[in-house]
């Protein structure tokens, strides 16, 4: 049996087609540069289970092709960028009295290009051309820049119609925020909220009562000890609904579970939370504000250990930047990744049009001690915030630098082996490196030891506001 048996409009000698037996586990290049090619371009269709030249149909049983969709999604959530806008469907058949399932993608023209595909930190851009998969062309490539409609998912106009009654909960949860003033319409047309043509915008959607989509899903776990891999989960639930609801659900559900002591003083007796509710607040404000809503199939997580919270989104600071693991929150620098989104949350008086909510945090723990200083890690695809419990005497220890294997450094150091152990599990400053080695600052450090350590490949830099981080790279060394 024949894919074109199956697919009535199907155009087997178009450009915008192509098939898959099945996803190859050993070259992910080899078909993902298909999808991203596709969105680059003007789209296409790309079939899997059905073999490649002959479109003889290969199939899947019902649960193979549920784990063959869900391979597929994690695979392109975590090397294209930003997601391709795709519809993915089953489509059914029957064979000896058997059914089979093949799984048709079919990608649009990308609105936001160029489609970025990075796999081992080697970011690619490639381009589909006369039925083949190829790298851009540099002129491509700016062409596509240039070309590209807007770069920001909320601002992209939906085929939703505006409807005042449908925003009641934003209406509520600005009033409730603003001493009980009126959210005008002149406001919201203001902020792009819908269009001339009264269409709303893709954040705007997001606002609405009825909104139970995954673009807002929320997942919330309590752990019984002090990390994910080995310890019991007590409490795992998850939500969908609008962005108001989603803040809302995410405060309560660390309200009604976080721990409360008390602290003596002389004669009076102080309340103390977990965590102090303005830094929660600014962290769940700013988790929803700051995520990428272009990543599908992921989701805001908030998980309760029994020493910190942890608050993560999707993507990681907006226009690549790669923070690893810092305590130094008032020196980032914050980026709009939502337009529209922060407008709205701006208007409601929950979020600062400075981007100073970080600074809120810090100011919040600013008498903690060492062991309960919050601090935030970020990668290429997520960032968190942990908030150490203050209730927890012993507070959140640092990761020990772990013993590692590695080929010695061509006109290495003495101190190589430290420096590599240090920022094996997050990235450092210059400064951070020094103290840790028990030396200054010098031309030596940043020179002989850092900069031969990124020349030779070991240790790579990322710059994120004005400072420099060096993170080991995990190809080059390996735990011991």
């Amino acid at each position: 049996m024949y894919l074109e048996e199956l697919v009535d409009d199907i155009q087997l000698e178009s450009d915008k087609f192509e098939c898959k037996s099945i996803l190859n586990r050993n070259d992910v290049i080899g078909w993902l540069k298909s999808i991203a090619g596709f969105a680059n371009a003007s789209g296409g269709d790309f079939y899997i289970g059905v073999e490649d030249k002959t479109n003889k149909l290969i199939g899947f049983d019902r649960k193979a092709a549920d784990n063959e969709r869900n391979y597929f999604n994690n695979q392109v959530n975590e090397h294209l960028t930003p997601r391709p806008q795709m519809n993915i469907s089953f489509i059914r058949y029957d064979i000896k009295n058997s059914e089979r399932f093949v799984i048709r993608v079919q990608i649009p023209e990308s609105v936001v290009k160029p489609v970025i595909l990075k796999y081992k930190n080697i970011p690619s851009i490639f381009m589909r051309r006369d039925g083949f998969t190829n790298g851009a062309t540099y002129e491509e490539i700016i062409e596509m820049s240039v070309k590209s409609k807007n770069t920001q998912y909320d601002i992209l106009d939906s085929d939703v119609r505006y409807e005042p009654a449908k925003i009641s909960m934003l209406r509520a949860f600005y009033a409730e925020h603003n001493e009980g003033k009126e959210l005008k319409e002149k406001a919201l047309q203001s902020m792009g909220f819908y269009n001339e043509e009264g269409f709303l915008s893709n954040g705007a959607v997001l606002f609405l009562d009825d909104y139970s989509g995954k673009k807002t899903e929320v997942q919330c776990s309590v752990f019984s000890g002090f990390n994910k891999g080995s310890e019991r989960i007590v409490t795992i639930n998850r939500f969908n609904g609008n962005l108001t609801s989603a803040i809302r659900y995410m405060m309560d559900f660390v309200n009604q579970r976080m721990n409360h002591s008390m602290l003596k003083l002389n004669d009076v007796r102080k309340n103390i939370d977990a965590y102090p509710q303005r830094a929660l607040f600014e962290g769940v404000v700013n988790a929803v504000a700051h995520r990428d809503y272009f990543l599908d199939g992921t989701q805001i997580q908030v998980d309760l250990f029994r020493n910190r919270l942890e608050i993560s989104s999707p993507g990681g600071f907006y226009r690549g930047e790669k923070l690893g693991k810092t305590y130094d929150l008032t020196g980032i620098i914050s980026k709009r990744r939502n337009e529209l989104i922060s407008g709205v949350l701006v208007a409601c008086n929950v979020m600062e049009a400075a981007g100073t909510g970080f600074d809120k945090i810090a100011e919040e723990y600013s008498q903690a001690d060492e062991a309960h200083r919050p601090y935030i890690c970020s990668s290429s695809d997520h960032f968190t915030l942990v908030l150490p419990d203050l209730t927890y005497a012993e507070g959140v220890e640092d990761d020990r630098a772990p013993a590692l294997i590695f080929v010695p450094v061509p006109g290495g150091t003495e101190l190589d082996g430290k420096v590599l152990s240090f920022c094996y599990n997050q990235a450092h400053k210059v400064s951070e490196i020094a103290e840790y080695l028990g030396i200054s600052d010098s031309t030596y450090l940043r020179k002989q030891v850092l900069g031969n350590l990124e020349a030779n490949g070991y240790l790579e830099k990322s710059k994120v506001s004005r400072a420099m981080f060096y993170k080991t790279n995990r190809d080059m060394a390996a735990l011991n």
